[in-house]
Formats: C-alpha cells, structure tokens, sequence
C-alpha cells in the first residue's frame, strides 16, 4: 500500500513539530502525545518509505536531505491548507475569497497599488491582504502558499518549478532625495556630487541593491563606506525628508513620489545596466481561483497603462 495513503494532518503536524525542535520530548509534549509514541510514528513512517529521515545526535533528531524533502512539502501542504481556511472564512463573511499579494519596494508605490484599485473595482467583496518585504522572503512564503502573488523586481537565481513567471516591464533605478536636500534642483550632476553625502540603500542581495552596485561598478565605483539600509519604501521617504540623505528607488517608484511631490529625482544618469526586469510570480495550482486570476490581469494592465512610458 501506498505509505501516503496513510499519512494524515495530524502527521504532518507532527513531522514539522519534530523538524523544528529537533527533540523528539519537547514535541511530544507540544502534541500531547508521549514520546515513545512519537518514536514509533516516526520509525514507522521512515519504515514505509524506505528511507531514513533524521539522523539521531546526541543533541537530537537532525533532517536527512530525504528529510528535508519531505518536510518541504510538508509545509506547503500547511499553507495551503493555511490559505483555504483564510478563504472559507472570507467567505463565510459573504466576500469573494481572501488573495494575498506580495510586493517588494520596486512595485509597492505604483504597479501594485493601481492592480489592487482595479482588482477591488472588479470584485468589490474580495478580500486582499497585502505584504511588502523583499524577495528573498517572500519567494519562499510564496511557495509555502502563505502568499499567491509576488510583484517585484526579477530574481537571477533558480526558481522554483512549482512557480510560474511573468515579466511586467523594465525599470532602471534613480537616485532621490528629499524636497528640501540641497541636490534637489540641480541640473546636472556627478558621482562626487553624490558622494557628498551619506547614502540609504536597500540591503545586500535585494535585486534594487543588485542593481545600484552594477551600475556604480560600470562607473568605476564603490558603494560608500558608511550607509543607512533599509526595505521600507515608506520609512525611506520620511528618512529623505528628515536629513540630507541621498536614497535609491526604482524609476517608477521615484517619478510616482514626485507626481505626489513627496520627494525629487536627481538628475544624475545611470548607466544602462542599472536596469531590470520587474515581473510577478505565482503558484500553477492557484490561477483556478477567480481572484488570483483577476490579480494577475490587473497587473498586467497597471505595468502599462495607456499613454504612460514611465516602464519604457
């Protein structure tokens, strides 16, 4: 007999109790089982599949790479079954579904915003739980199914199979500085300009940073010394605003904050390999829900909207 045909919930439970204790008396004790009991199971279960699943230390229970597998997808099937019953309880409250959007600093000042305006436009009882964070989180939550959609700029590494991917548009970076930052109307300016001041930089790994440091290399230069890192969008605009720091957002980001006069782009030209692809990733087992269908189009449609080049 098939071994999964014997697996139930509450295994799974357990499974991922004992890969995060790694000590097999603490997770008893979380499940209200004993631990003998937990022993057999997980003997057992490794029995069934024929192959062993953690390595016994003096210091506890370790995952096997076979392990690892099996509680990768021991936490998927948790999310998803985290995310129905998000949106059974949406439902139950008379909305269309619960979708949860991801977005990274790149897309949340503009792309996702105007998705998320016409998606609530469109079905008006939908339920839609937005998060900004970087990618390197939020790909993984994505998998897991705690999210359905991730907006944000390309990753250059492996992506996951289950996952699928869409580019939105191209978007080169910019340098921006608060209304009052005594760079902000100069017309022309150069890196010394710049170098004048302390910089706010998103963290290393994150494609935006990726981006920055590719083009201050194509420039012959180097990030500075001394610099503030931060992921949030909106602390960094209050940041700008507060000092003479000199800050790095995505084209789109930037021409949004100066449309709604919140900060200024400095007019410093960036080399062209300052720019990415900003794009939008989902699961292949989601786009059956309506609203993480709807989610998607309303994205495609905000990456271009009609007479705006601003992804050009």
């Amino acid at each position: 007999m098939d071994w999964t045909h014997r697996l139930r919930l509450r295994h799974l439970q357990m499974l991922l109790s004992v890969a995060q204790t790694g000590n097999l008396s603490q997770s008893a004790e979380a499940l209200n089982t004993t631990q003998p009991a937990l022993s057999k199971w997980l003997k057992d279960l490794e029995a069934d599949i024929g192959l062993p699943l953690f390595e016994r230390h003096a210091r506890g229970l370790r995952p096997t790479p076979y392990g690892e597998a099996l509680i990768e997808h021991a936490r998927r099937i948790e999310g998803h079954l985290d995310s129905a019953r998000d949106d059974m309880d949406a439902l139950r409250e008379g909305g269309s579904g619960l979708i949860s959007i991801g977005t990274s600093g790149v897309s949340a000042a503009d792309t996702v915003p105007l998705a998320v305006a016409r998606l609530v436009e469109a079905m008006p009882r939908a339920q839609v739980r937005l998060v900004e964070s970087t990618m390197n989180l939020m790909m993984p939550a994505l998998v897991h199914g705690d999210l359905d959609v991730v907006v944000g700029r390309a990753a250059n590494a492996q992506v996951d199979p289950t996952l699928e991917m869409e580019t939105l548009y191209r978007d080169p970076v910019n340098f921006v500085v608060g209304l009052g930052h005594p760079l902000a109307k100069r017309r022309k300016l150069d890196w010394p300009d710049l170098f004048e001041y302390a910089w706010i930089v998103w963290p290393p790994g994150t494609p935006i940073r990726t981006a920055l440091e590719t083009a201050l290399a194509a420039a012959g230069r180097s990030m500075p010394r001394h610099t503030v890192e931060s992921n949030s969008s909106m602390l960094n605009v209050t940041l700008l605003n507060q000092t003479r720091l000199i800050g790095v957002a995505s084209h789109r980001a930037a021409v949004r904050f100066e449309r709604l006069n919140v900060l200024r782009v400095l007019a410093m030209p960036m080399p062209l390999g300052s720019s990415g692809a900003v794009g939008m990733y989902w699961r292949r087992d989601s786009v059956s829900r309506a609203a993480v269908a709807l989610a998607l189009d309303c994205l495609r449609e905000s990456a271009n909207p009609p007479g705006d080049g601003a992804g050009q």
